[in-house]
């Protein structure tokens, strides 16, 4: 077992439009006014920026986030992720009767030193802060939908 490498998946089933679900998605700079831990987002271009993170544990992470894919057709936002993490993420938005799915899956190896010291013990800590940061998400995004 890679005791670095990660690979997560959360679904949002959102009572909103896809359209709507997918352009707040596609909109980074402003997670962090819904995403809590979403500290910082600060754009390079217009294709990549500086994200840092911060959930449960006490620390932060800072990746690099490039755009690899945006098709609002198809649903999909994927970014290529450098820095703490290296890997890549992606939403994937698809409708539903009353509302949208968004699909997040993400494969990463960790980079932090701290982390890649602790990852045995801390793996299910880790595993853990994500998926608290998850919840929180959702909720702020739920929340964000239904104010527009």
């Amino acid at each position: 077992m890679d005791w670095y490498h990660y690979r997560f998946r959360s679904v949002w089933d959102l009572p909103a439009a896809p359209a709507d679900v997918f352009a707040a998605l596609e909109r980074a700079e402003d997670y962090p006014l819904w995403w809590p831990q979403v500290r910082e987002v600060n754009p390079v271009d217009e294709r990549s920026g500086v994200v840092r993170f911060r959930s449960f544990l006490p620390y932060d992470l800072v990746v690099t986030a490039r755009e690899r894919r945006n098709d609002p057709v198809a649903g999909v936002l994927e970014i290529a992720m450098t820095g703490d993490l290296d890997g890549w993420a992606r939403w994937t938005v698809t409708a539903l009767p009353a509302g949208t799915r968004a699909r997040y899956d993400q494969e990463v190896d960790v980079r932090r030193p701290l982390m890649r010291r602790l990852a045995v013990p801390g793996r299910p800590l880790f595993r853990l802060n994500h998926a608290l940061m998850m919840r929180a998400g959702r909720r702020g995004l739920t929340a964000r939908l239904a104010a527009v």
